[in-house]
């Protein structure tokens, strides 16, 4: 697997070969999966019964964030690519994002607070927003990021030659509508130039906006436009939402919003598992803590497993998500378990964890789990794959 340090050596530039394209792609993985843990933790923190519309409009950018990585799985598979979110996926936070310059700062986990919606904002700024980054230079919006994917596609489409790019050798590894969960937008299959295009225009324009405009692009769905992720972010961080007729540049000029900062469980974002474990007498939040970053690997396993041959799996991730959540509640409840910690009015949290025991566990869980669901549902199962995959993967 392509790994950020190698990415960064490389340099920032249009992908001029197939290999380069893929290498973009799994790293265009890896940055809509980095912010998943920032976003979960700013909502996770959030007190119960409070700050609402904050909580919805996080919980929205969330989802959006799961389709764009299964928009990009798409597209990987499309150029005969391989995604993976298994084993060494998981950065360790703080974490700086793939091919970024370096005004773009690392991300963190951060509690419910200003300083978290800067971090939001930051990481969604549009591309209008921003100085163009320089070649070799590294990319200043991740808007910018996928306008150089787009390049090098196109490039390849035209020295290649369509088919080349497109090798249509996994066309069931697709994920389509019926085994997407029906939210954040609806994903769909890639197959050629039109969808590959209309993948990567969905990802920019869900984030940053649609030509100039504070709109995303779910009317293409079907559904009504709804407020891009940066904005929604601002509305927020200014605890104003914006009119009908304001401009990306503009602040929000409409009604107030109830945000109450104090409303949140403070954290030590670069808390570790080893930290909670040195204290017996929190045990419990150590437990709880190591069963979170459990549950999270499975959530991953589950994706890497509908990403790769088995896009039905994407249904058994759902209940993960659910555990997840409620495992979060039990969590960051709790005092931290380091007095001094404490004293300063902070919790614990989840520490997002990862290494390849915890991947080794989660996938012999999710092999059972997958077997499980095809006996109950009268049809057979070929493990093989998946077998061959996990091996490939632990390496």
């Amino acid at each position: 697997m392509i790994t950020a340090l190698e990415l960064d050596r490389a340099g920032f530039g249009v992908p001029r070969t197939m290999p380069d394209l893929r290498k973009y792609l799994q790293a265009a993985l890896e940055v809509e999966h980095l912010t998943v843990p920032v976003y979960m933790t700013g909502m996770y923190t959030i007190c119960p019964g409070t700050n609402r519309t904050a909580y919805y409009a996080i919980r929205a950018v969330l989802l959006e964030e799961m389709l764009h990585m299964t928009l990009v799985a798409n597209l990987l598979n499309a150029v005969g690519g391989t995604p993976r979110v298994n084993t060494g996926f998981v950065a360790k936070y703080p974490a700086r994002l793939p091919f970024s310059g370096e005004t773009v700062p690392s991300i963190g986990l951060q509690h419910f607070s200003p300083d978290a919606l800067r971090t939001f904002l930051r990481i969604e700024q549009p591309k209008a927003m921003t100085p163009a980054a320089e070649r070799g230079s590294g990319w200043t919006s991740i808007g910018q990021f996928y306008d150089t994917v787009r390049e090098g596609l196109e490039y390849l489409i035209r020295t290649l030659g369509h088919d080349r790019v497109f090798t249509r050798e996994k066309p069931g590894h697709q994920v389509g509508p019926e085994d997407f969960y029906n939210s954040g937008g609806e994903v769909f299959p890639v197959d050629g130039r039109n969808s590959a295009l209309e993948a990567l225009e969905t990802i920019t324009e869900q984030g940053e906006g649609v030509h100039d405009t504070i709109w995303n692009s779910n009317n293409r769905f079907g559904e009504q436009p709804e407020l891009a992720h940066y904005f929604r972010f601002n509305e927020i961080y200014t605890g104003r939402s914006y009119g009908p007729d304001d401009r990306p540049k503009d602040e929000p000029s409409g009604p107030l919003i109830d945000v109450t900062w104090d409303d949140a469980y403070p954290i030590h974002g670069d808390s570790k598992v080893a930290d909670y474990q040195r204290f017996e007498a929190t045990s419990a939040v150590y437990e709880q803590a190591v069963a979170f970053n459990s549950r999270y690997a499975v959530l991953l396993c589950y994706l890497d497993s509908a990403f790769n041959g088995r896009p039905r799996d994407m249904a058994l991730a759902i209940p993960t998500m659910l555990e997840l959540r409620d495992r979060a509640g039990q969590l960051y409840r709790n005092p931290h378990p380091d007095p001094e910690q404490a004293a300063l009015g902070r919790f614990a949290s989840a520490t997002f964890e990862l290494g390849a025991p915890d991947f080794q566990a989660a996938e012999r869980e999710v092999v059972r789990n997958i077997q499980a669901a095809s006996l109950e549902a009268g049809a057979p199962i070929d493990l093989s794959a998946l077998a061959s995959d996990s091996a490939e993967a632990f390496a």
